[in-house]
């Protein structure tokens, strides 16, 4: 796996007009890596909602 070090090495090795499609790219990544951080949340609530959803949570959370 290439290290951070590697990946600037050869980020700095491309020519200055792909630098824009770089960008894009790691954004790209970014947003697809919360996407699917966000997707696995949104399935595992089914199953814990009826662990969040009872008078000892409500309880346990009242204080805050």
């Amino acid at each position: 796996m290439p290290s951070k070090k590697m990946l600037q090495k050869e980020i700095d090795a491309l020519p200055e007009e792909l630098a824009d499609e770089v960008y894009d790219f790691v954004n790209y990544l970014k947003s697809k890596q919360v996407k699917e951080k966000m997707e696995t949340t949104l399935l595992s609530e089914p199953s814990l909602r009826k662990d969040w959803l009872t008078a000892q949570e409500d309880e346990a959370w009242q204080n805050l």
